[in-house]
């Protein structure tokens, strides 16, 4: 009896060693805007869902900063707080307040953080290993949201990248019946939401990206797996909702479709 108490004992243990590292602990990054970013006091609470960012390697710094590694932190992290401060005030779902950053490295932790955005995709640089690990996490029933890139030679960086995870798979339009539209909010009125540089330039578009186009792939029984906000910049519009010289309009309707995009995930 000793020695069987003592064998479960070991195996409890084990067990529960593997359920508190199932999950990378939540990591802060500096970013090419912020650094320091002050953490909400909660930040260690614990919740049912948050929504993961997704770390990447770039061919081309961003704004100047002479680190590509770090293109993925655009609007890192205040775009991501405010968001998911947004859910939690829009929503009942019991939301963390902190992001949680995740790799395409081979290992299981993406599979932990099924709802999964990446910015400035027209500048990531995936490797087949991590294409065949993004392919897999969106079969498993992943979900990636993909925003803040612009124009023709973006478009087709991009399409280098999503067509080495689905190289047979077609990029659609979203019809305005798709049930991603009407989750929660009813969005068949929607608009192209720019960046802050609408604040100097009055202008909603970047380089050819006259329109704002709502786009997706899907899954076999007709699923959305990615969802694709080209020629527009929803992240800025989280990051700025609460400065005063970014119109509301744009910032509202970016919360709306997160509402939407991120419910859908949880409920399809």
């Amino acid at each position: 009896m000793r020695l069987r108490s003592f064998l479960w004992l070991v195996l409890c243990a084990i067990t529960g060693w593997g359920v508190l590292h199932a999950q990378r602990p939540f990591k802060d990054y500096p970013g090419v805007e912020y650094e320091n970013f002050p953490l909400p006091p909660d930040w260690q609470k614990s919740a049912e869902w948050t929504r993961a960012r997704l770390r990447y390697s770039s061919f081309l710094a961003p704004h100047g900063v002479p680190d590509g590694q770090r293109r993925w932190t655009v609007d890192y992290p205040r775009s991501d707080r405010h968001l998911l401060e947004g859910i939690r005030r829009l929503t009942r779902i019991d939301t963390r307040s902190v992001e949680q950053v995740v790799d395409l490295d081979g290992e299981d932790d993406v599979y932990n953080w099924p709802s999964l955005y990446a910015v400035e995709v027209g500048y990531w640089k995936l490797t087949e290993q991590q294409a065949v690990q993004m392919r897999e996490f969106l079969l498993r029933g992943g979900f990636l949201m993909v925003d803040d890139f612009h124009g023709t030679i973006e478009w087709n960086n991009f399409i280098a990248g999503i067509n080495k995870v689905f190289p047979d798979r077609e990029i659609v339009d979203l019809d305005n019946k798709d049930p991603i539209f009407h989750v929660i909010y009813d969005l068949d009125d929607r608009f192209q939401v720019p960046g802050l540089q609408y604040v100097y330039t009055k202008s909603v578009f970047e380089y050819d990206g006259f329109e704002g186009k709502w786009r997706g792939i899907y899954d076999d029984k007709g699923r959305l797996m990615v969802v694709i906000c080209h020629n527009m910049d929803l992240g800025d519009a989280w990051e700025n909702s609460d400065n005063p010289v970014y119109p509301e309009k744009f910032a509202a309707l970016a919360y709306r479709i997160a509402v939407n995009y991120w419910v859908y995930d949880l409920t399809h």
